[in-house]
């Protein structure tokens, strides 16, 4: 039996530096009301090994929500500044900042936010790191800019986690990283199908199926120490393992009463408890934000459809009824929506449904495996196209488009990590 090597890295690596280039983000669609913001080069950034400005006025931009004014020259943070200026040249907001290396090798990045309409400084933040953490410094202030102008949190210096396969089909591998692609760090490696990644609410852990054993069987890799450990390894296929939002237990799917059924399972792999009974298939259970209610999967009806039960079981309701095939429940932070595939028209779809209303939007053709940001404001999934597989992104009202394409076999099944604290 061929084992899946586990690689050790420390916080500091899964915060910090890794990989770099490994996607190319392509962007269609802009909000239906951008902010201009003009963005100048920080005074002293090359000293640095990122340019902290470009990484911002990228966020920016991706987000869709902005539009990105280059500011054309250096500004620091401690300038003085004419908001007359700035707004006369089209820009509602301004970002300015510096960089300066310590004595002891870390670098010192301050950054400051300024409203060119009313006046005054928005925002303020500064800080020193180690050389590898300037990446991350320059996403953290991206998600200052996002949040003093939008009201809502910012998700760039969020990660990812999602499975990599070469094109041979011959190695696989579970990779962490930026929410845009970048420091990319390899968690697990085999030669066997990995699937399923679901990052736990702490951001620390990932649960994950693997087929090492010649079967599907949920591990918890611990993104700290490296270790991993068994979740569920029953009888038959263990699958789709979700957290529930406070981290203590597991949704899982399990085979070994002969048809999947939902489980639930504590974190340590203890107290496994039956939560569906039907004579179909229940498998991709999702933990709704309140951890009340459990979204699943199953053909009960005929075909797959999406239902609802309490968390301790019962009767199931059932929650789509467009479309005679519909899969992969995703549950909104905020609990308002629930994204899911349906097939129609021949495809695979990405739908979000606002759940008090039952009012539906399609967002994105050739979708598969969705994933919500935690802010709630976007959804990233698995698109095919151009005869391999790539991760994607599309805002909640399918106005902003992304694409992180990579030279590098096939990106799937993305899933989108908590807000660090």
């Amino acid at each position: 039996m061929k084992k899946l090597h586990t690689i050790l890295f420390s916080v500091s690596l899964l915060m910090g530096s890794a990989a770099h280039a490994q996607f190319r983000v392509e962007i269609a669609g802009v909000s239906s009301t951008q902010i201009p913001v003009a963005v100048a080069a920080f005074a002293d950034e090359g000293v640095a090994p990122d340019q902290v400005s470009a990484i911002i006025r990228a966020d920016l931009e991706r987000s869709g929500v902005f539009k990105v004014i280059d500011a054309g020259q250096v500004i620091s943070d401690s300038a003085n500044i004419d908001a007359g200026a700035w707004k006369a040249r089209g820009a509602d907001a301004l970002v300015v900042g510096s960089v300066s290396r310590q004595p002891d090798g870390r670098f010192a990045v301050r950054y400051k936010l300024f409203d060119t309409v009313k006046g005054g400084q928005l925002s303020a933040l500064g800080g020193e790191v180690q050389p590898r953490y300037t990446r991350l410094q320059a996403h953290r202030i991206a998600d200052d800019v996002y949040e003093k102008l939008t009201g809502v949190r910012g998700i760039f210096s969020t990660r990812i986690a999602y499975v990599k396969e070469n094109r041979a089909g011959r190695n696989y591998a579970l990779a962490v990283a930026d929410s845009d692609g970048e420091n990319e760090i390899i968690a697990v490696q085999g030669r066997e199908p990995i699937i399923s990644p679901s990052w736990s609410p702490d951001g620390g852990k990932v649960a994950y199926v693997s087929f090492e054993d010649r079967k599907p069987v949920i591990y918890m890799q611990d993104l700290v120490t490296g270790k991993r450990r068994v979740i569920a390894n029953e009888k038959g296929s263990n699958s789709a393992p979700t957290w529930s939002p406070d981290g203590s237990k597991l949704a899982i799917a399990l085979s070994k009463s002969g048809s999947y059924q939902v489980y639930v399972v504590n974190a340590d792999g203890s107290g496994l408890r039956r939560l569906s009974n039907s004579n179909g298939i229940d498998t991709e259970p999702q933990f709704s934000a309140d951890g009340q209610t459990i979204y699943f999967t199953s053909d009960r009806s005929g075909g797959p459809q999406i239902y609802k039960m309490s968390v301790n079981g019962g009767n199931a309701t059932r929650v789509t009824f467009n479309g005679s095939y519909n899969i992969s429940p995703r549950v909104a932070p905020d609990g308002k929506t629930l994204a899911w595939i349906s097939q129609r028209d021949g495809g695979y779809s990405l739908f979000a449904m606002d759940l008090a209303s039952g009012q539906e939007l399609r967002l994105a053709d050739g979708a598969t495996e969705p994933s919500f940001s935690p802010n709630g404001k976007y959804i990233m999934y698995a698109n095919k196209g151009g005869g391999r597989t790539a991760l994607a992104v599309v805002s909640v009202d399918g106005r902003v488009k992304q694409r992180l394409t990579t030279k590098a076999g096939n990106i799937r099944e993305p899933s989108w990590g908590p807000f660090m604290k």
